[in-house]
């Protein structure tokens, strides 16, 4: 559905139903699929055909989904994952192999952060995080011999750092490696990374795509820009002979589709973390209302943080949309738009005071989450990254008194009034 607009693709991507078919997508709950003949289901397992033979793999309710992320964000195949942590993994693992290194900026997720600074490390994975703000010869750099990826955040959770995407780019190709991008916060409605340089995107479902809290996801899209057969000595799980698989060669089988294709017939078949095809249709249902739902969440959170601003017990305030703020320029240029609903502040009294605050709030809940239809706040040094020490958090751009706003769709007037009611306690 190139041809058409954001708005139609939201709705009407992914799934094209024929004459007497279900108008809306199905719910294929099923594990498995009936072949009349062992010599097909053969072809399958070889990669010779295709189709579907069991879930952990692939399903219909999923393809159709991950189609329709695809359309929205401009790339050529795509997959859904059990989770955005899952997205994460299978995007960098399906790159780099132990003894292999990547790079990516600091101001990330803190669960995106102990993934990739102790968890695949474990497996032989060192990375290097570099401050999203540094200066291109900083950032090569940071490169070494066995670099095979660069990762970073399209907007930083929760420090709401705005990466500058070319000149992260820049570097990951001059150095012959692709530049992953994590859209969550931005979404294919305020920002499509492709468009600057990004060759791989992944999401965390969960949150605005979905919006409604409601299920767990994650998504991984490519571009198919990235050439990995320029640099084939770099990346031999796809443009060397997969002997799972015969021996077939990804990049020359599949073409464009070589990377989506190892991370499902690989990482899928190995590892699991497929997404439950109920959950990919609550997924689908989010999606039809994102681009309604995204503009009403960055308007209320312009308008929260423009109240807060000016609040005397507040001691600052980070919004990107907001003129002034650090990441103002950064935002206009990449998401002109708007950036997303989520915003973060401190107070003049410190940690005490958050608490204080977060704990008089009525309608605006403290939740674990972030980026769906209700208001709802966090302490991130209390939760979210409570394992990183003091240097890891302000290496990411999380300070002690950090409040993370997740502002909703609700009525503006009462999300600003739950504040003002419960800064009076602060």
């Amino acid at each position: 559905m190139s041809d058409y607009k954001l708005e139609t693709k939201c709705i009407q991507s992914g799934y094209e139903p024929g004459n007497g078919e279900p108008r809306v997508l199905p719910i294929y709950q099923s594990t498995t699929f009936k072949y009349n003949s062992s010599e097909q289901m053969g072809r399958l397992f070889d990669l010779e055909e295709s189709g579907y033979f069991y879930t952990r793999l692939q399903n219909p309710t999923n393809d159709a989904v991950a189609a329709k992320i695809c359309d929205l964000e401009g790339g050529v195949a795509a997959m859904l994952t059990s989770s955005g942590q899952a997205a994460n993994f299978y995007a960098i693992m399906n790159i780099v192999e132990a003894g292999d290194h990547i790079v990516c900026a600091s101001a990330l997720y803190g669960g995106t952060y102990n993934l990739y600074a102790h968890t695949i490390k474990k497996m032989g994975v060192d990375a290097t995080f570099v401050d999203p703000e540094c200066s291109e010869e900083e950032l090569n750099a940071a490169f070494q011999e066995n670099t095979k990826v660069v990762f970073g955040e399209t907007i930083a959770n929760p420090a709401l750092v705005v990466l500058d995407l070319e000149k992260f780019a820049k570097a990951a190709h001059s150095h012959g490696v692709p530049f992953i991008v994590d859209n969550t916060f931005a979404t294919p409605v305020n920002c499509r990374p492709f468009e600057w340089g990004a060759d791989i995107v992944t999401h965390s479902t969960t949150k605005y795509m979905d919006g409604h809290a409601s299920c767990v996801g994650g998504a991984i899209v490519d571009s198919g820009n990235f050439d990995w057969e320029a640099h084939k000595d770099k990346f031999p799980g796809l443009t060397a002979p997969d002997e799972t698989y015969h021996g077939i060669v990804y990049t020359e089988r599949f073409g464009k589709g070589a990377y989506i294709t190892k991370a499902t017939s690989q990482l899928m078949r190995d590892l699991g973390s497929i997404q439950a095809p109920q959950n990919a249709f609550l997924l689908n249902i989010g999606l039809e209302t994102l681009h309604l739902r995204v503009p009403r969440h960055c308007e209320n959170a312009l308008k929260a943080a423009e109240y807060l601003k000016n609040h005397e017990k507040v001691a600052w305030v980070c919004c990107p949309s907001m003129p002034g703020d650090k990441y103002y320029d950064l935002a206009s240029k990449y998401m002109p738009n708007g950036t997303c609903g989520v915003i973060t502040f401190g107070l003049k009294g410190g940690r005490d005071a958050a608490v204080r605050m977060m704990d008089s709030l009525k309608m605006i809940a403290i939740v674990t989450h972030v980026a769906d239809a209700r208001s709802c706040v966090l302490h991130p040094a209390s939760h979210t990254h409570r394992q990183m020490n003091d240097e890891e958090l302000k290496e990411a751009g999380v300070q002690p008194d950090l409040i993370r706003f997740s502002v909703g769709i609700e009525n503006a007037e009462d999300i600003i009034a739950d504040l003002a009611q419960a800064l009076e306690q602060a």
